[in-house]
């Protein structure tokens, strides 16, 4: 309010037809200009909305240029004939009676702030203040920390307590490649940026804080892609004494409340549905199935075990059943093209018409038998076309892959539902072709199933682990497991992996020596903030919920990094530049 009292500053979005007759005070950016000649009509907008201003001075066109910021007196009157409806203002605008510049816009802009988005991506990001200026991309900003309050809330109502862990760290064999810190201090030594709080959420766990929470900044030196960047935020939590079932209740509780509050689309109910990592691989060819398409894989390898047709015999045989389908050959052909584009060798399809007569090139190369066992287990009906693909191990996800598309082209996923699954019984280990070892399939933390005995009796690869993810609409939103408290557990499952006793003590030495202490059983996991935002608001790239992101090679456009350091920087670090050969 100014010294005289006379004006009342508000914000433009909030002036209302309740405001005519009164004086206001106004601040923003200007929006739009227009100049009539006797009149002239310009917009100021703020983070709350945009009002329309009206002055008959003629050379104020002259004074003010568009994206300045300004400070504006007038007073507010009803529009005379020109509501417009499309506006939260657009009943009232201001007649002016003193405009000030605030800060003058002196450039050209790189993009009309209002269509910022049809811009290039990597303008938008260097120019990333601009962007953020267009309400569209502006308002995603401000939901997101909406819905980070809702979760905060939501989380302590559950009596979790909030708190913070360290950003700088040290380096773990986590899975993923850290970000490296050298130390000024320590020549040839580095800190780490945690990929997650993994290790300081169970050490909190050993400390006796019964359950605990962050909204938590993760770093992973990865290549980005739509769905992952750099840097990413997760709520992260823990409880001691828990079990899987323990975690899956608040997870649910998480995700229910908060999709159902934030959006108007319906939402799987609780418990989710469950279902086991190999089951998943199964039936969706991936573990993390969008539930939205009804369409289920099958396998039938048993079926063509003994063929003679080469294209199917001994091999992994998935078939995909599609009701009422009436395509081109040349839609065929694109299925077949992008089954080859991810490594299939081929695809072939059987059309099914009445009295369960085929139709298909194939038919030639399968016996009665086939033919017979195959409209057995499968039952089609007359319309049906059955989709075949054979290969080796990658054809289960290629497999799930076709079946994705098929749900898109044939129109059968309901865009409007968020539909929610918990895949679990994850295997504990995966073979590494490439280095010929064991390697750890999900979480090196995780409890396995079976305990020790599991580790000491069974083959590594058919060993379960108690983990977990969350799954909406085929985005893997949350990860978690019970952790792995025993020493002796710890010491197998890594030995297993190809790390001694040794290296265990060094990579996890606080981990190590507080489960000599008495560790209570803990299980945890850590929802996506970045994806349930990115998924509430219909994005597709995550990039569009982060304030200022990184592009899609890493490169933050707006700050110049990554970037050089001088040379008296490098020598306190110790740090010698060598150029690649």
């Amino acid at each position: 309010m100014n010294s005289n009292n006379k004006y009342r500053n508000i914000y433009c979005g909030n002036i209302t037809v309740n405001d005519v007759g009164k004086k206001v005070k106004i601040a923003g950016w200007i929006n739009s200009i227009r100049n009539l000649g006797s009149l002239v009509f310009v917009t100021l907008r703020d983070e709350t909305g945009i009002i329309q201003v009206i002055s008959e001075d003629s050379t104020l066109f002259e004074k003010i240029t568009r994206e300045s910021t300004a400070s504006i007196t007038g007073t507010v009157q009803k529009r005379s004939g020109n509501v417009n409806p499309n506006m939260k203002t657009g009943e009232v605008e201001v007649l002016l009676e003193n405009i000030e510049i605030l800060g003058k816009c002196q450039n050209t802009l790189p993009f009309e702030i209002a269509r910022s988005k049809d811009a290039n991506e990597e303008t938008r990001l260097k120019y990333r203040y601009l962007d953020l200026r267009n309400p569209l991309v502006h308002d995603k900003i401000v939901f997101r920390t909406n819905v980070i309050d809702f979760i905060r809330k939501t989380m302590k109502d559950m009596e979790f307590t909030e708190i913070t862990t360290p950003i700088i760290t040290g380096s773990s064999p986590e899975g993923a490649r850290d970000f490296v810190i050298p130390s000024r201090n320590y020549h040839g030594k580095f800190y780490a940026l945690p990929q997650a709080p993994q290790i300081y959420k169970q050490l909190l766990m050993v400390s006796g804080f019964n359950r605990y929470f962050q909204i938590a900044p993760c770093f992973r030196d990865e290549d980005c892609r739509a769905d992952r960047t750099l840097e990413f935020y997760q709520l992260d939590f823990e409880m001691s004494f828990a079990t899987d079932e323990d975690v899956y209740e608040v997870g649910e509780t998480v995700f229910y409340n908060t999709f159902s509050h934030f959006s108007d689309k319906y939402v799987s109910p609780r418990p989710f549905k469950r279902i086991a990592y190999n089951d998943a691989m199964l039936k969706y060819g991936s573990d993390k199935p969008d539930l939205r398409n009804p369409l289920i894989i099958e396998d039938v390898s048993d079926i063509f075990e003994n063929s003679e047709f080469n294209g199917f015999k001994g091999k992994i045989v998935r078939v995909i059943k599609c009701q009422n389908v009436d395509k081109s050959n040349s839609w065929y052909k694109k299925l077949e093209d992008f089954v080859k584009s991810k490594g299939g060798s081929g695809l072939a399809y059987i059309k099914v018409h009445e009295n369960n007569e085929l139709n298909s090139a194939i038919l030639k190369f399968l016996s009665e038998e086939e033919k017979e066992n195959l409209i057995n287990k499968l039952n089609p009906n007359n319309g049906d076309v059955i989709f075949l693909l054979a290969g080796d191990e990658h054809i289960v996800k290629i497999a799930g892959l076709l079946r994705n598309l098929l749900g898109e082209e044939l129109n059968l996923i309901d865009h409007n539902k968020f539909e929610f699954c918990i895949v679990n019984d994850f295997p504990f280990f995966e073979y590494n072709e490439d280095d010929k070892k064991w390697d750890f399939g999900h979480n090196p933390f995780s409890m396995p199933q079976g305990g020790l005995e599991s580790l000491e009796n069974k083959n590594p690869g058919d060993i379960l682990a108690y983990q977990y993810d969350f799954v909406c609409n085929g985005n893997e939103m949350a990860s978690g497991a019970v952790r792995n408290h025993d020493i002796d557990i710890m010491k197998k499952a890594f030995e297993i992996a190809g790390y001694s006793e040794d290296v265990v003590k060094d990579k996890f030495r606080s981990l190590y020596t507080a489960f000599t202490f008495g560790a209570p059983p803990h299980a945890g996991m850590a929802p996506g903030i970045d994806r349930i935002v990115m998924l509430l608001t219909e994005e597709e790239n995550l990039r569009e919920v982060q304030v200022f992101p990184p592009n899609v090679s890493g490169m933050d456009l707006l700050m110049g990094s990554p970037n050089t350091l001088t040379d008296k920087q490098l020598k306190e670090l110790g740090i010698t530049i060598t150029e690649e050969k």
